[in-house]
């Protein structure tokens, strides 16, 4: 047992492979899990960012060990930490000028950078343990802060503002926190068309499908947030 966990530990293509797949492995769990949420940044970019997390550190270590060349061994690995903000960057997104997601993932992707550095280096143990506590973390979590609403603001385009009050119930109807914030003429100057703009408070997940849900009635002709 002690020969295998040195022979995991020392620098050698048993343990490089032993290092990769591991990063393969943690970084779809947590992928998997943003990937459940519709997120961008899903299985596939978590595992390509620890993987190549990984392989940063191995080759920080390769360089040294095999080549005998002086360096700083995490000097090439200590470049992903600011690196990786790019990827991150680009999973948040500001809604409705005051609504911000896509920290989540965007924290997700850097954890699982910092884990794929781990790995590489050898140190198992603090990555599977930032494994759980991550997949934890993004699962529990969520579901604490289930109840958090944000408040969305959008216009509502109809073919016929004839049926206004009756469209107008139909959307309350759906959404009880909907409130008509003010009537205007439509943007698309259409005959008969009327524009309204609406306000509405709604969770992380009821934002996803609210579009869609008002673009299926039948007076709807387009819908945008603003």
């Amino acid at each position: 047992m002690d020969q295998i966990i040195k022979m995991l530990l020392d620098f050698n293509p048993l343990s490089v492979s032993v290092r990769l797949l591991l990063a393969l492995l943690m970084g779809g769990i947590i992928g998997m899990e943003r990937g459940r949420h519709g997120r961008a940044a899903g299985m596939r970019t978590h595992v390509l960012v620890c993987i190549g997390s990984c392989m940063t550190a191995l080759v920080g270590m390769y360089i040294p060990e095999v080549l005998g060349m002086q360096g700083d061994v995490t000097r090439i690995a200590a470049q992903v930490i600011s690196g990786i903000g790019f990827l991150g960057a680009g999973t948040i997104m500001i809604r409705n000028q005051s609504v911000v997601t896509g920290l989540t993932t965007a924290a997700g992707v850097w954890c699982t950078a910092t884990i794929g550095i781990a790995l590489g280096y050898g140190f198992y143990l603090a990555a599977a343990i930032a494994t759980a506590i991550t997949i934890v973390t993004a699962t529990l979590l969520t579901r604490l802060e289930g109840g958090k609403k944000y408040l969305i603001r959008c216009y509502v385009e109809l073919k016929d503002a004839a049926t206004t009050t009756e469209t107008v119930a139909l959307i309350e109807a759906m959404y009880p926190s909907a409130k008509v914030t003010e009537v205007t003429a439509s943007k698309s100057g259409l005959p008969g068309t009327v524009g309204l703009s609406f306000s509405l408070s709604l969770d992380e997940y009821g934002q996803k499908e609210y579009i869609s849900n008002l673009d299926a009635l039948e007076n709807v002709l387009f819908v945008v947030e603003e």
